[in-house]
């Protein structure tokens, strides 16, 4: 069993190693986005599925006007809506979809760096899962808390056509594989909240709001929103 873990370790390094020499010589020039079709959050996010709907309301962003200046200097479009179910609960959505991924600017700007920017406190951060029918999705939780304020927070990042975990391994090695392929993969940030004191209660809200969100979509929208669940 060592051995073999030994045997896995080696031949992921060597391929890191490979990729990161082809690197210096194969840069990435074709953006995939080109040859796929153009992404428009406003009609790819239903605004009714399942039991929520589009709150009419204007929903209010706590950011700074240097915070809205970044976001639209590093992202081509982002969506922000708060949906509301049948018995008054409330889902904040917040997506942002373009430049690459591997970035500094992007990088920056996950919503831990962002809502402490922002003056909030950020606890209790761990990596998940969301199960849903078409697959699972490797996830990010995290509370954000300033006064009164008590934000659990669940996002996920999609690179290209695959959802990746958000730190270590697996995600260097999606990265490196666009760069072998010469192409520069485009990014999407999605993220679901709510205010609550009781983050169990708001995770599982939060799952079944994502679940049914999907389950609405085409498969081509899905893999944008989700990536490829099938790989």
């Amino acid at each position: 069993m060592m051995l073999g873990t030994q045997i896995n370790y080696f031949v992921i390094g060597l391929l890191i190693i490979t990729a990161s020499v082809a690197g210096n010589f194969l840069k990435p020039t074709a953006k995939l986005a080109d040859s796929r079709p153009a992404m428009n959050l406003e009609k790819t996010i239903p605004e009714q599925f399942g039991q929520w709907h589009k709150d009419p309301v204007e929903l209010e962003m706590i950011i700074s006007p240097e915070r809205k200046e970044l976001i639209a200097n590093i992202y081509n479009q982002t969506l922000t809506r708060a949906y509301l179910d049948g018995h008054g609960a409330r889902i904040m959505l917040s997506i942002a979809y373009g430049g690459d991924p591997s970035t500094k600017e992007m990088r920056i700007h996950r919503p831990e760096t962002c809502y402490s920017a922002q003056g909030f406190q950020v606890d209790k951060q761990f990596l998940d899962t969301l199960t849903t029918k078409f697959g699972t999705i490797p996830i990010k939780r995290l509370i954000a808390v300033q006064g009164n304020r008590n934000e659990p927070i669940t996002y996920w990042v999609t690179l290209g056509d695959k959802a990746v975990v958000l730190k270590g391994l697996q995600q260097k090695l999606a990265q490196l594989r666009y760069g072998l392929t010469g192409k520069v993969p485009d990014g999407m940030l999605v993220r679901v909240s709510s205010i609550s004191r009781d983050e169990k209660v708001s995770y599982q809200m939060q799952d079944n709001f994502v679940r049914e969100m999907l389950s609405v979509m085409s498969k081509e929208d899905r893999t944008r929103i989700a990536g490829n669940f099938e790989e």
